[in-house]
C-alpha cells in the first residue's frame, strides 16, 4: 500500500487538473488521501464542486477548505482576507493542524513557479506548505494544534520545458504563460492513464470552471478527446525528501 498522502492547493479544481491522477490512484489502492484547498469558503458554489470532484476521484471526507480569498475573485470568502493578504504565521498555523490531523507520509503542492500559470496564489500556497511542512514536525511550534507530524517527503506539482510542446492546441490563443522547469528537476514522470477516467469526471466536476472560456477545465473540455486522454495521462512531480522511505511511485 502506498503511504498516506495530504495534497495542499490554492483553488478548487488544482486537485483535479494538477495531481487528479495520483490521487485517484492513492485512493484506490486504499492509502489514507486527503485535500487541503487554500481559498473560497465553505457553502460557497465551488465548495461544492470541489466536493463533487473529490467524491470523483475516491478522496474521503468534506473539503477541507481554508476559506481565505481569491486573489483575484475577493467575493469568494465575503469578510475574509485574500489568501496572498493572510497573516503568515495564521495561515501556516492552519495548515500544521491539518498535517497533524491526517499524518501524511507524503505531502503534494504547487512548485515554486506556481506550477504553468504561475497564480499569484499557486505561488503563496508553494511557500506556505513549505513552512509548514516543517513546522508540523516540532512540538513547541503550534502547540495547539497537535501532536507533532513530519512527512516523510515532499512532491511538488510541475511541467518540465519538453512537454511545453504538447500544450500548444490547450493554450493557443488565449494568452496563458507557461512557467516551465528545466527536465532534470523533474523527479517523477508519472503514467496516470488508468486513473484518467477519474480525473477528467473529477475536472467536470468544476462546473462553474469548464463553464468559462479561458479556464483549464473549459479550454480542456473544448479539445478533441485523443488530445486530451493525452494531456490527461501524465503527470510530473519533483521530490524534496524530508526523511527516507517515502515515495510517491
Amino acid at each position: 500500500m502506498p503511504p498516506s498522502l495530504l495534497a495542499v492547493f490554492a483553488h478548487p479544481d488544482d486537485e483535479a487538473l494538477l495531481a487528479g491522477g495520483i490521487l485517484a490512484r492513492y485512493a484506490a489502492e486504499g492509502a489514507r488521501t486527503a485535500v487541503v484547498t487554500a481559498t473560497w469558503a465553505p457553502g460557497s458554489p465551488r465548495a461544492g464542486e470541489l466536493a463533487d470532484s473529490l467524491a470523483a476521484l475516491g478522496v474521503p471526507g468534506p473539503p477541507r477548505l481554508l476559506g481565505y480569498a481569491d486573489h483575484r475573485v475577493p467575493a469568494s470568502a465575503p469578510g475574509r482576507p485574500r489568501w496572498c493578504d493572510a497573516p503568515v504565521d495564521e495561515a501556516v498555523g492552519r495548515l500544521v493542524a491539518h498535517i497533524r490531523e491526517v499524518r501524511p507520509g507524503i505531502v503534494l503542492t504547487h512548485d515554486a513557479y506556481g506550477q504553468l500559470t504561475g497564480h499569484p496564489d499557486h505561488r503563496h500556497t508553494h511557500r506556505t506548505t513549505l513552512l509548514a511542512v516543517t513546522a508540523a514536525g516540532l512540538g513547541q511550534l503550534y502547540p495547539e494544534a497537535g501532536e507533532p507530524w513530519r512527512p516523510g517527503a515532499l512532491y511538488l506539482a510541475t511541467h518540465p520545458h519538453s512537454a511545453v510542446t504538447e500544450l500548444g492546441e490547450l493554450l493557443d490563443g488565449v494568452g496563458k504563460s507557461v512557467l516551465s522547469v528545466p527536465d532534470a528537476h523533474v523527479t517523477d514522470t508519472v503514467d496516470v492513464r488508468p486513473w484518467r477516467e477519474r480525473k477528467w469526471a473529477a475536472i467536470q466536476a468544476h462546473r462553474s470552471e469548464v463553464a468559462r472560456d479561458r479556464a483549464l477545465p473549459g479550454l480542456l473540455a473544448r479539445l478533441p478527446r485523443e488530445t486530451r486522454d493525452r494531456l490527461l495521462g501524465t503527470e510530473y512531480y519533483t521530490r524534496v525528501g524530508l526523511t527516507d522511505g517515502a515515495y510517491l511511485v
